[in-house]
């Protein structure tokens, strides 16, 4: 099998904040293992002094890794146990040199990171705090588990998921990188096939929107017909036009945070058509 990646992303400030404090990176390149495609995406704490510089460094640490440490990790022979040792350690000099950094700064501060790897048909996830990965194909699954207060009260039992949408504790995280001693990042893979769509988000992207409108604009057009056909296939223009689109109807909304999203179509070329 070919694998070909088509990419697209777009970050708004939205219609309150003067500071963006989401980063994200989005990258495909050729190697030993055919194309790969990588994603990235970083919610600084909004809450706390410079989350821009936190999760501007998260961000850069991991798009080295991709360009620089990636290729050596293929060619002495990629297993999905070691990324998942990788992605660990990697993790976590990220949150020491943030929580080393803080320190010197006498500034709070912190990230949340989600880390996502298209590979040979498998994809792999590295998540810690709150931004979500979705993968729609025939349908829509979100394949990240947030780490939040009123996720794990939601799965205790002890509150409703439409409790959670408005409980004033939602933004409130389990974990971030930097402000703790060390963290224990989700690690998650499985399989993907040909057409289907990543969306990587940070939560300002998703607050507003249900998971049908979600589908509709990140995987379909409006009357319902798969947006990737013929010449669009191919065309990240006509998918970053789509984020800017969908972002502009959510801060119609209402939505007062950062609001960030990348897109990546997974297209297997050895399918027939």
């Amino acid at each position: 099998m070919k694998w070909h990646y088509t990419v697209a992303a777009h970050s708004d400030v939205g219609t309150v904040k003067t500071v963006n404090q989401d980063r994200l990176t989005v990258k495909v390149a050729n190697t030993i293992y055919g194309e790969a495609a990588f994603a990235v995406m970083c919610d600084g704490m909004g809450g706390l002094e410079q989350g821009e510089v936190a999760s501007t460094l998260a961000v850069q640490l991991y798009e080295q890794w991709f360009l620089r440490e990636l290729p050596q990790l293929l060619a002495r022979g990629f297993s999905e146990e070691k990324l998942e040792q990788v992605w660990h350690r990697l993790a976590n000099d990220c949150n020491v040199q943030l929580v080393d950094y803080s320190s010197a700064q006498n500034a709070a501060m912190g990230t949340t990171l989600t880390a996502l790897l298209l590979l040979e048909g498998r994809y792999y996830i590295s998540h810690v705090g709150d931004c979500r990965v979705y993968v729609m194909g025939n349908g829509m699954e979100q394949l990240t588990a947030d780490q939040t207060y009123v996720a794990r009260e939601v799965a205790l039992g002890h509150m409703t998921p439409e409790q959670a949408q408005t409980d004033a504790r939602r933004n409130v995280l389990l974990q971030c990188i930097g402000m703790a001693d060390s963290v224990k990042p989700d690690f998650l893979m499985g399989d993907f096939y040909h057409d289907d769509t990543f969306l990587v988000c940070s939560d300002g992207f998703r607050h507003k929107l249900s998971d049908a409108e979600i589908y509709t604009y990140c995987h379909t057009s409006l009357d319902g017909m798969e947006w990737f056909v013929e010449n669009r296939l191919n065309n990240s223009h006509f998918m970053n036009g789509r984020l800017r689109y969908v972002m502009e109807n959510i801060k119609a909304r209402g939505e007062r945070d950062n609001i960030s999203a990348v897109l990546v179509k997974a297209v297997n070329t050895m399918d027939e058509w």
